[in-house]
């Protein structure tokens, strides 16, 4: 561990000794081959084979669970939203039912039968509007509560690598990787940043239903591409990240514009209207780790490159050349 740099963490100490032991030769090579291709092993690399080789069965469980709970948590919440608004709905027309009864006095029976008529299915509907009214406040709550659980769940989520809806590595994944890439190993890394174009157009024509499969066939293409040790990453939003450990702009740049090439490919169907969307494209920034520059200045020296992409026209790997 020291030879490598790898932080003394309890992760590390499991992983590594069970790689002293020679128990387990599938840990053993792919220990080997992350740090041939890295130099070292990343955090999220060591997270990942202490998932397969080493953790408690029982351990993974409970962090499935974690994640099947937040997706229910998601589906059950837009059930009550969508709950409360049809019992609005059944309220507001209650209201309007009380206006037309009142309007029965005007009409040619005794006044005597409206009267009875009228307490009777006033009385009626009194008790249904009490009973609407009460479960409209239950589902507040009970959305309060989900809320509340929801912000408790990603909390207690910190230590999940993956972003659930494009599989990939997520941000804070990318956080942890690129500080110890920069720390143990930067000479050769390079970042790449990927900004899905126009992609807010595919929400607002297509409702995010379809912008959610775009996000996850970009990613699908994109991971494909990712070999020898290239990671991917959710950044945020329609952006992903690419870290490139031990290679050269030229190289890393050559990625880039095939992975541009891909994706210009790539057609996504609309199965509610047979619409499809075949105008997929990206543009990219490209950056060298440079000495003396940290994690920061690397990612907005990328950033500033993938800006600069966009602005000439999108669908483009900046620099233009290396």
């Amino acid at each position: 561990m020291l030879k490598y740099k790898i932080p003394t963490t309890p992760t590390n100490y499991a992983l590594w000794y069970a790689y002293v032991g020679e128990q387990n030769p599938l840990l053993n090579q792919e220990l080997d081959t992350a740090i041939k291709q890295n130099q070292t092993c990343s955090p999220v690399t060591s997270e990942l084979l202490y998932r397969k080789h080493v953790a408690d069965p029982v351990e993974l469980d409970v962090r499935d669970m974690r994640k099947n709970l937040d997706a229910m948590v998601c589906e059950l919440s837009q059930s009550l939203r969508d709950t409360n608004l049809d019992t609005e709905t059944f309220q507001t027309q209650i209201d309007k039912d009380f206006k037309k009864l009142s309007d029965l006095e005007t009409k040619g029976f005794s006044l005597e039968q409206v009267i009875g008529v009228v307490r009777s299915i006033v009385k009626e509907s009194s008790s249904i509007r009490s009973s609407t009214v009460s479960f409209t406040e239950q589902l507040q709550k009970a959305q309060s509560e989900i809320d509340t659980l929801k912000t408790r769940l990603a909390e207690s989520e910190k230590d999940m690598l993956f972003d659930a809806l494009t599989n990939v590595l997520n941000r804070r994944a990318f956080n942890h990787d690129i500080e110890a890439q920069i720390d143990l190993s930067p000479t050769g890394t390079c970042l790449i940043l990927i900004d899905i174009d126009h992609f807010k157009n595919f929400n607002d024509t297509f409702g995010h239903q379809l912008g959610d499969l775009v996000l996850k066939t970009v990613a699908k293409r994109i991971q494909e591409a990712c070999r020898d040790g290239i990671k991917l990453y959710r950044y945020g939003g329609e952006e992903f990240a690419i870290i490139v450990p031990s290679s050269q702009l030229r190289v890393a740049r050559q990625l880039a514009e095939g992975i541009r090439r891909a994706l210009e490919k790539l057609s996504v169907k609309d199965r509610r209207s047979d619409k499809v969307i075949d105008s997929i494209t990206a543009s990219f920034g490209v950056a060298e780790w440079k000495p003396k520059q940290n994690v920061g200045q690397l990612i907005e020296a990328t950033d500033k490159l993938l800006y600069e992409a966009k602005r000439l026209g999108r669908n483009r790997v900046m620099p233009i050349s290396s």
